[in-house]
């Protein structure tokens, strides 16, 4: 089996975000990126088991510069085959998409995967766009996948539960939380990933649809209120008057 997952090169989680240029970019300066996790933990890791299970290839490939190939050595460092790196700024979700898409369409794959959403922007879009570029069946939220006699069988979150689909590959399927349990890179795979093939592939011209006006840090959390059990009228008056919640 042929697989192709899509990574993100992301901020870590305890990163203290900042902005420059008058708040219309994110200040890089000191910040540690990883793969995005939900792309890792259970795109990635699922992956590798199906590949480990079934045999084939699992290529890793990512949009964005070369600052960004520590993160694509780490997927290999975990167990993926080889990686490709479109050397394009990620600054718009249909582009990356565009970008992934004009370099898959031609190479067989016969399953596509990557994270419900990155951790940075949460707009989970390339999975959707991908697969329609592609004019592949799209999966989202995947939580569990199997795959036997090149049908892929996905439970999925849907609003109140979880729906079961069977699928033929190939397609495109967005992994949440329950995909697979997080690897650790061992020292084999890291001595490994840097003789591992990172094929640099140039940027197509790719369709722009978003651009950024300006970022805002969201309001850090303020002290909260206590109101007596006795006095619900007085929680009433504060999510009226203060909290314009109602």
């Amino acid at each position: 089996m042929k697989i192709l997952v899509c990574i993100s090169n992301v901020p870590d989680t305890t990163t203290k975000i900042s902005f420059t240029n008058n708040n219309t970019a994110f200040n890089t300066a000191g910040v540690q990126f990883v793969i995005n996790p939900f792309d890792e933990w259970y795109a990635l890791v699922r992956a590798l088991e199906l590949k480990e299970a079934q045999g084939g290839n699992v290529t890793i490939i990512h949009v964005g510069t070369a600052e960004s190939e520590p993160t694509i050595r780490k997927g290999l460092a975990i167990g993926a085959d080889d990686a490709v790196r479109i050397d394009a700024e990620p600054n718009d979700a249909f582009a990356v998409a565009e970008q992934i898409a004009a370099f898959a369409k031609d190479k067989g794959f016969d399953l596509i995967l990557a994270g419900k959403e990155t951790i940075s922007y949460n707009g989970s879009m390339v999975g959707a766009m991908l697969a329609e570029l592609l004019n592949l069946p799209y999966v989202p939220m995947a939580t569990k996948l199997d795959v036997t006699n090149n049908v892929a069988t996905i439970e999925h979150d849907i609003d109140g539960g979880t729906e079961v689909v069977e699928c033929a590959l190939p397609l495109v399927i967005a992994a949440n939380k329950g995909m697979a349990e997080a690897r650790i890179p061992n020292m084999r795979g890291i001595m490994a990933a840097r003789t591992k093939p990172l094929l640099q592939v140039s940027a197509i011209t790719a369709d722009k649809l978003t651009s950024i006006t300006a970022f805002e840090l969201a309001k850090g959390r303020t002290d909260c209120k206590f109101v007596d059990a006795s006095t619900p009228e007085k929680l009433v008056e504060l999510l009226h008057n203060e909290a314009k919640a109602i």
